[in-house]
């Protein structure tokens, strides 16, 4: 189990005590939204460039006291929330949402980049803010990696039989895809090799790309788009998330593919624990 706290503080203040009014919930909501935002976004952060990110959940079980709250793990023990990783962001001094934002942008952008964090908790108390981002355990029985891509493809496709807003585009409901062994080999083998190797990216260590890997698994179709994900332990959760990231969405809605292959991985020993991706194809 691993609990890191990080601080920075940007003005000393010492006002007093406000209470929790629906302006301050509003600000805390507003920063959840700001960090999904950025996490939905590409950045360069500690010298690389990140990937989009599904949003994360709001969890009231994360919402601690901003100003002190002893020790960490003992306060979420509390709170009863099955942590394995977890990470608190505190800030003295921002005034509203977009001044904390920025200040999480510039100082702890690979906190919230980080894709095993799945939920978090935001709390206010004058100008002092704490930001709880975390990874539950794996509570939920799952079948076998490839089982679950199909039960996924059923979630997907009911999404498809709706329109759909990702982002800024404007999507109509789209035909059901079908399921295909080859993609779901290649989607398999990469969230192995993610979740045995502790990475999160689609180039895989031997420079293949999705394209790459469907061909080498012997598909043959016209186009091959991706989603990965990481940390959810139900393929609803997975898919709800991609729904929320303007790109992921697009993949998931787009008329243009026909076929889905899908699995996840484990890996206990892997930041995330477990990792999913979805080969969506077309023929």
């Amino acid at each position: 189990m691993r609990v890191i706290s990080s601080v920075v503080r940007t003005t000393a203040l010492s006002l007093g005590l406000l209470g929790a009014t629906s302006a301050l919930a509003s600000e805390e909501t507003q920063l959840v939204d700001s960090i999904n935002a950025y996490r939905g976004e590409f950045h360069q952060c500690a010298g690389q460039v990140s990937h989009e990110l599904p949003p994360l959940t709001s969890d009231p079980r994360l919402v601690l006291p901003a100003r002190s709250i002893g020790d960490l793990q003992q306060a979420l023990a509390r709170a009863t929330y099955p942590m394995v990783n977890v990470q608190a962001i505190s800030l003295s001094g921002p005034r509203d949402a977009q001044a904390a934002m920025k200040a999480v942008a510039e100082t702890f952008c690979q906190v919230v980049l980080d894709p095993q964090y799945v939920d978090i908790g935001v709390s206010r108390e004058d100008r002092e803010w704490r930001i709880v981002l975390a990874r539950p355990m794996l509570t939920s029985r799952l079948a076998d990696g490839q089982a679950e891509g199909q039960k996924m493809l059923e979630i997907i496709n009911g999404a498809r039989s709706q329109p759909r807003q990702c982002g800024p585009q404007a999507f109509a409901a789209a035909v059901p895809l079908s399921w295909n062994p080859l993609l779901a080999s290649a989607a398999e083998s990469h969230s192995r090799d993610m979740a045995n190797h502790n990475y999160f990216e689609h180039t895989d260590a031997d420079g293949h790309t999705p394209g790459d890997r469907a061909e080498l698994a012997g598909y043959s179709g016209t186009q091959v788009d991706e989603n990965i994900a990481a940390g959810q332990d139900t393929t609803r959760k997975v898919v709800e998330g991609w729904l929320g990231s303007p790109e992921q969405c697009a993949n998931l809605m787009n008329p243009q593919v026909n076929e889905l292959g899908a699995a996840y991985a484990t890996d206990p020993k892997s930041d995330a624990g477990i990792y999913w991706t979805a080969m969506f194809g077309a023929k």
